[in-house]
């Protein structure tokens, strides 16, 4: 179907960054339209350098999350671990980075001081430099107290062909763990609801996950579900392959704590960012072994959540009790200010 052209009468709105139908609209029909050579399918591009052994893929990525510390991490620790996973999913080693600081006026130093040394702390642990930066102060009330905004650089070796395009029907969906952990930290951080809990945010650098999945010739391509959640993942499948994505749900790990807060303030976990997990495309003989093996190096909650199927186009939630319900795709923002 034709898209439908960007109305100049209209105005943003914060569904417009929410990983949904309409960022993808606004992404397509503004920038990639304007830009020409940008590719919005992929979380990292390829430079165009001559090398023998290997591929070096660039990527970028802003953070905006409130609280800007929250259970399991902050908004630094978040910056690194995003653009690195961007990179990991896209089949590369991360290497490098560069860091844009968005400082709003009143900002406390001690706040700045923490961040600051999260994001040392997790560029260390990732094994990641960051060598280059710039840093600037908005007025009071311009700014959520600090965005951040990343370029990674990493290096792929030669060979690894990894995409929408490479999926067929047949193929397995699996998750490398629990989904939704993330959201349902920060609206347990916002306090706004009166609700608590133990519940952490699943943050984390996915390169062990990845490292795992490139061992395996049938896999066909890899995301870490942020914004917008696994069914914004199974959206993005779906629309681009002109297939049906079944999810089954007996199959999805989902904490019970997200589940209980879901419930509670009427969420829907399949929606909601995870900042630590893979969705990968396996070929059905690939998926069952890779999910073994990732059990196997302490990924325990990983599992073959689902399948692709031809057909309309579409993402189907096939139920506990053997129903299904058709996954819309994410409209509204139910969760802005998140990564």
């Amino acid at each position: 179907m034709p898209k439908e052209p960007i109305r100049l009468d209209a105005r943003v709105t914060l569904a417009h960054g929410n990983g949904g139908r309409l960022m993808r609209e606004l992404i397509d029909g503004i920038f990639a339209k304007e830009l020409g050579n940008l590719d919005t399918q992929v979380d990292a591009a390829r430079l165009p350098l001559e090398t023998s052994e290997s591929d070096w893929l660039i990527t970028t990525d802003g953070f905006t999350v409130e609280p800007l510390e929250f259970p399991g991490g902050d908004i630094g620790s978040l910056a690194v671990h995003g653009t690195v996973n961007d990179l990991a999913v896209s089949g590369a080693t991360p290497r490098y980075l560069s860091l844009n600081v968005f400082i709003e006026e009143g900002l406390e130093m001690a706040v700045l001081v923490r961040i600051s040394h999260s994001i040392a702390q997790t560029c260390e642990s990732c094994g990641v430099q960051i060598l280059a930066g710039d840093t600037k102060v908005v007025r009071r009330g311009q700014g959520g107290g600090l965005y951040l905004a990343t370029t990674g650089i990493g290096q792929r070796r030669q060979g690894i062909e990894l995409g929408l395009g490479q999926i067929q029907p047949g193929d397995r969906l699996v998750v490398s763990g629990t989904v939704g952990d993330h959201g349902t930290a920060v609206i347990l951080a916002r306090e706004h609801f009166g609700l608590s809990g133990n519940l952490q945010s699943d943050a984390a650098s996915v390169v062990p996950v990845t490292e795992v999945l490139l061992e395996y010739p049938g896999l066909r391509f890899m995301r870490d579900p942020t914004r917008g959640g696994l069914a914004t993942v199974a959206h993005d499948i779906a629309s681009t392959t002109g297939t049906t994505v079944r999810l089954l749900e007996e199959q999805i790990p989902v904490r019970n704590e997200v589940r209980g807060v879901c419930e509670i303030l009427g969420y829907d976990p399949y929606y909601l960012a995870s900042e630590g997990r893979v969705v990968a495309v396996l070929s059905p003989e690939a998926a069952e072994l890779a999910v073994a093996d990732l059990q196997q190096r302490g990924f325990r909650d990983a599992a073959v959540i689902g399948v692709i199927e031809s057909g309309t186009t579409r993402v189907i939630l096939q139920t506990r009790l053997g129903g299904e319900r058709i996954l819309p795709e994410l409209e509204d923002d139910p969760l802005p200010r998140i990564c």
